[in-house]
């Protein structure tokens, strides 16, 4: 059955954990679909991770549209969440309107957004009125990463939890239907999970999330880069990937790749004849 923005609300009321990852391509988002992730997002992280480029702010709509196409017929259960990357919808609030309309014009279900700022807000607003479902991203938000000084834990004095928290329900208010919190120390996490009525999903904000995301090139072991404080690797398919190729080199110089089981041959017949075109 396929999963919806209201199916997310109501794991919310449920307490059952909301489980989200990153994908890029076709491949990948037919794994996470099959292992049974909730929600499959088309991070910006695109930037870094598949692009190469050195943080989120490079990636434009156009890269995001091409990437998010593969995922979305990778997917046939999971809720497909698309970034609008950098200047996609802080320029105007028609053009960021423009840009979530495309995103759902080609298979998503909903965008993300980061910022809780009185402009954002009026545009959130506005695409939710139209019929865009948007989720949130507030605590360290990789878009600002420049204005925040690098990548630093927001929220971390009874102050700033109190603005996090007030920027949650303005996002609420907005009519988000989930809230990313990335990189806030667990009590600042906690107090605006227990005080909204939407789910909050966590990346670096502790246990008290209604759900996590990670990235899953940062899960797999697949992008080593860098590996934030706040990744598990559950697998490290980087190191691994490295090793068969290896091997690959190896069997190719040495003779052993391909193999009587990876070669086509001719019929008997067909090898005479060839064979007595080569006397001729």
């Amino acid at each position: 059955m396929r999963i919806t923005t209201h199916t997310i609300k109501e794991y919310k009321k449920q307490k059952r954990k909301i489980i989200a990852l990153t994908a890029y391509d076709y491949s990948a988002a037919k794994v996470l679909d099959n292992a049974g992730v909730d929600v499959i997002l088309v991070g910006d992280s695109l930037a870094q991770v598949a692009l190469g480029y050195e943080n989120t702010l490079s990636v434009t709509i156009n890269e995001m549209l091409h990437h998010a196409k593969a995922v979305v017929r990778g997917v046939k259960n999971s809720l497909v969440v698309v970034d609008l990357p950098f200047l996609s919808y802080q320029v105007s609030k028609k053009e960021a309107i423009y840009n979530a309309g495309k995103c759902l014009q080609i298979g998503a279900q909903a965008v993300k957004l980061e910022g809780a700022s009185e402009d954002i807000l009026k545009t959130i607003k506005k695409m939710v009125s139209i019929g865009v479902p948007v989720m949130g991203h507030i605590g360290f938000t990789p878009q600002s990463v420049n204005a925040l000084g690098g990548n630093r834990v927001q929220g971390k004095t009874a102050d700033h939890a109190e603005e996090l928290l007030k920027q949650a329900k303005d996002l609420q208010s907005a009519g988000c239907f989930a809230i990313v919190l990335e990189m806030v120390p667990s009590e600042t996490a906690n107090l605006i999970t227990e005080n909204l009525d939407i789910p909050t999903i966590g990346i670096g904000a502790g246990l008290g999330c209604d759900g996590q995301i990670l990235v899953t090139d940062d899960l797999l072991g697949k992008y080593v880069d860098f590996k934030p404080s706040f990744v598990r690797r559950y697998a490290e398919i980087g190191k691994e990937s490295e090793r068969a190729v290896k091997n690959f080199i190896f069997d190719v110089q040495n003779g052993k790749y391909p193999g009587i089981n990876e070669t086509f041959y001719m019929s008997e017949c067909e090898t005479e004849k060839l064979c007595q075109t080569e006397k001729k």
